[in-house]
C-alpha cells in the first residue's frame, strides 16, 4: 500500500469514529441531563389538621409509615393545625412521630394551632416552627363522664356495665394521663424549656413568639422555613416536596350542618365516633366546651366542669 493510500484509509477511519462519537453523544445527552436534574431526595409534608379522632390519627400514622418506607423520602415536615382530640389517638400520633424522628429528620410547622394532643404529637420532632399568631401549649387532659346508673329500658350484666367508671376512677385515670403527657413534653423539650413542670401542667396556651421564649417552640418561621430546615438536616441540596394531606372533612360537616340543613347541637358522640354509646372520653383537647352537667344532679362541680359535649371554643391565649 502506498503512503497516499494509507493516509486516505486513516482519514476514513478517523471520520467514522468521529461520526460514531457524535451520534452516541447525541443519544446519551438527554439521559445525562436527566441524571443531572434528579433531586437528592424528597421532603414529605404530612398534614395534621382538625380534631384528632381515631380515623384522622390513623391516616396521619399511615402517612408517616409510608414516609419511613419510601426510600426517596429523606425528611418529614409535620404541618400542624389542630386543637387536639382524644387521648388515645393523640398518644398513637406521638408514638408514630417519635418513631419517624428516630429514622429521619422531622420538623414541625405550626400553621395555626398546636395545642394539647397535637402539641403532644409535635413534641418529639427535631425543631418546632411557629408564626407570631399561631398557638402552642395546653399540655393537659380532661374527661367526660357518662350518665350514672343503668339507663331506663336497658338490662346489664353487672353494676358497672352501663357507666364503666366512677368519677373517682375517672379522675385517677386523668391524673395518670396528665403525668405521662407532661413527662413526655419535659423529656422531649428538655433543656429548651424555660417552664417548670408545674407551669407546664397549668396547660396554658401561648402565642407563637411567647412559645419560642418559654421553649415550647424553637423559632419563628413558616412552612417554607420548616421544609428548608428539614432538607438541610437530611443533607439535601436539591429536593422535591410531596404533600400528604389530612382526611377531607365534608363541607357540610365543616359548616356544622347535616344533609338536611339542620344545625345539630355538638355532642361527644358526633365528634368522637361512639354514636349511641355514652362512654367516658379522655381528651387531650384545647378549648372551652359546653356541658350538659345540669342534667347530672349527682355530679360535683368538678365533675360538671369536665362532663362535656365537645363544642370547642378558643380560650384566652397568653401573648
Amino acid at each position: 500500500m502506498s503512503r497516499a493510500s494509507a493516509r486516505g484509509t486513516a482519514r476514513t477511519v478517523t471520520l467514522v469514529f468521529a461520526v460514531v462519537g457524535v451520534v452516541a453523544g447525541a443519544a446519551l445527552a438527554p439521559q445525562a441531563l436527566s441524571y443531572a436534574q434528579q433531586s437528592d431526595g424528597k421532603v414529605a409534608v404530612v398534614e395534621l389538621h382538625g380534631t384528632i379522632t381515631g380515623d384522622s390519627a390513623s391516616a396521619v400514622v399511615q402517612n408517616l409509615r409510608e414516609a419511613r418506607q419510601n426510600a426517596s423520602i429523606e425528611a418529614v415536615v409535620l404541618d400542624v393545625n389542630s386543637p387536639g382530640g382524644t387521648a388515645s389517638a393523640s398518644e398513637q400520633l406521638y408514638l408514630a412521630v417519635k418513631r419517624t424522628a428516630g429514622e429521619m429528620p422531622v420538623v414541625t410547622s405550626v400553621t395555626g394551632t398546636a395545642a394539647s394532643g397535637s402539641y403532644y404529637a409535635s413534641a418529639p420532632t427535631d425543631h418546632i416552627f411557629v408564626t407570631p399568631a399561631s398557638v402552642v401549649g395546653s399540655v393537659g387532659v380532661r374527661a367526660t363522664l357518662p350518665s350514672q346508673g343503668v339507663p331506663p329500658g336497658e338490662v346489664v350484666t353487672g353494676p358497672d356495665k352501663g357507666s364503666g367508671s366512677t368519677p373517682d376512677e375517672v379522675r385517677q385515670r386523668v391524673e395518670t394521663l396528665r403525668r405521662a403527657f407532661v413527662g413526655s413534653v419535659m423529656a422531649e423539650r428538655g433543656d429548651e424549656l424555660e417552664l417548670s413542670r408545674e407551669e407546664v401542667s397549668h396547660a396554658k396556651v401561648y402565642a407563637g413568639a411567647r412559645g419560642v421564649n418559654n421553649g415550647l417552640a424553637d423559632e419563628i418561621g413558616g412552612i417554607d422555613a420548616a421544609i428548608s430546615t428539614a432538607a438541610e438536616d437530611a443533607g439535601l441540596n436539591d429536593y422535591d416536596v410531596v404533600r400528604m394531606e389530612s382526611p377531607q372533612v365534608s363541607l357540610l360537616s365543616q359548616l356544622g350542618l347535616e344533609a338536611d340543613g339542620d344545625v345539630p347541637s355538638p355532642s361527644t358522640e358526633q365528634v368522637f365516633e361512639y354514636r349511641g354509646v355514652d362512654t367516658v372520653q379522655y381528651l387531650m383537647l384545647h378549648g372551652a366546651i359546653e356541658t350538659d352537667s345540669a342534667e347530672r344532679t349527682d355530679a360535683t362541680d368538678a365533675d360538671r366542669a369536665t362532663a362535656s359535649q365537645s363544642a370547642v371554643a378558643a380560650p384566652e391565649v397568653v401573648a
